[in-house]
């Protein structure tokens, strides 16, 4: 995924980013949305039987808990080395025949209009155009379908381990211009809504995640500071070894690493 965007995300000026650079870390330990967000998201429709299009899949971080609730789920991503990895997930995970997954950009499907009950996008909408992303969407939206577009995010202003960890990011690259996010992106609303898309909910609220030393170590490896743009790979594995050292020295395992969902759904318009 590459920052192509036109709001005022802290993410717009980020420089060139690939996180299948990472796919195994990524696909192996980066947490993904918790059970309870799923759970909101079914207050809007039910996911069994629902024909849903995930942009920015990765390997297929949502698109699996949301086959694995009902859904018939096409994944997309730039990154051939996440849909191969999304593709291995779901048939080890016996979902293959609720899941396909396609090499395409989020701005340009090459699927039909109308196509889709529910277009999600999980921690990706900020790498999208989103002008472009929000008019493809209309389009592969049935009439009354639901774009819901989540973040799931870190916080550093809740916790010590984080804000140590991104001041390593910070002493390997000290370029990096991400580190303090706060998992709020306000601007969402009003990039969403229009006269195509009706919005329905924002929502947003914080979830503790326990993650081992190594589930940690590798989710900072694909940070987009670190392993998936922002430090060759000589400097990773320096990054990498001091943050392994800094765990053992101070948290035990597991540690709680606060995280926030934030969420903003819209309903196109009959």
């Amino acid at each position: 995924m590459t920052s192509r965007s036109n709001s005022p995300s802290p993410f717009a000026e980020a420089p060139r980013v690939d996180f299948g650079l990472r796919s195994r870390d990524y696909a192996e330990q980066r947490p993904g949305f918790p059970d309870s967000f799923y759970e909101r998201l079914e207050r809007f429709r039910p996911l069994v039987g629902a024909r849903v299009l995930d942009l920015g899949t990765g390997p297929g971080v949502m698109a699996l808990p949301l086959a694995e609730r009902g859904a018939n789920v096409t994944g997309t991503d730039i990154s051939e080395n996440q849909i191969l990895a999304a593709r291995e997930r779901a048939s080890a995970a016996g979902l293959a025949d609720r899941c396909r997954f396609v090499v395409a950009r989020a701005e340009d499907v090459p699927l039909p209009s109308g196509s889709f009950d529910l277009v999600t996008s999980g921690q990706s909408w900020h790498w999208f155009d989103h002008q472009q992303a929000i008019a493809e969407c209309t389009r592969l939206l049935a009439p009354g379908g639901l774009l819901a577009v989540a973040h799931y995010s870190y916080l550093p202003q809740h916790s010590a381990l984080v804000r140590e960890t991104e001041a390593l990011v910070l002493k390997h690259n000290p370029g990096w211009k991400l580190a303090g996010f706060d998992g709020l992106l306000p601007w969402l609303v009003d990039s969403i809504a229009n006269d195509a898309l009706k919005l329905c909910e924002q929502f947003v609220y914080d979830h503790d995640r326990r993650m081992s030393h190594e589930a940690w170590r590798a989710r900072m490896r694909t940070c987009n500071g670190v392993g998936s743009g922002g430090m060759d790979e000589a400097t990773v594995e320096r990054f990498d070894g001091d943050l392994a050292q800094l765990l053992a020295a101070k948290y035990p395992e597991p540690v709680a690493v606060p995280h926030r969902v934030h969420c903003v759904v819209a309903q196109k318009v009959v």
